[in-house]
């Protein structure tokens, strides 16, 4: 997997990660990847450091105004993406990548119904839509992947 920090045509910066980079020059030649923000198709890679993996833990800076500023939301969807994600952690319980097998047992009877969300690989959500079980991607990763 690879990640590329990218930027539509109006300035709109973001980020996703990629199988390969052949993959997203295909999905990119396709007009398959679209800016987050806006959803122009008219998107190019932009400068960025290579993620480098430490030997050992260092630890976490105190925040900086820059850093509360990023967690701020900036545009309207920012703040409707952050109001899902507030409203979704408090009304549903994070089961982690446990989701499939979750989502499974309750639509089987097997665990009390209630809402969840949750980690599911791309072939485990396929297999529970295919199976009638009512499943939903979110656009947002869980709090624990943040960076």
């Amino acid at each position: 997997m690879i990640r590329y920090a990218l930027t539509c045509d109006i300035n709109h910066a973001f980020d996703s990660w990629f199988q390969s980079a052949a993959a997203f020059d295909r999905l990119l030649e396709s007009g398959m990847v679209e800016c987050s923000t806006c959803g122009s198709a008219n998107v190019t890679k932009t400068l960025m450091a290579p993620s480098v993996s430490l030997s050992r833990k260092i630890a976490t800076p105190p925040a900086t105004a820059a850093s509360r500023v990023l967690a701020t939301p900036q545009t309207p969807v920012e703040a409707a993406l952050a109001n899902l994600r507030r409203q979704i952690e408090e009304n549903s319980e994070y089961v982690g990548l446990n989701f499939a097998a979750e989502a499974r047992a309750i639509h089987d009877g097997d665990s009390p119904e209630r809402s969840i969300y949750g980690e599911a690989r791309g072939e485990e959500a396929r297999r529970l839509i295919e199976d009638g079980i009512k499943v939903a991607p979110l656009p947002f990763m869980p709090t624990r992947k943040v960076n």
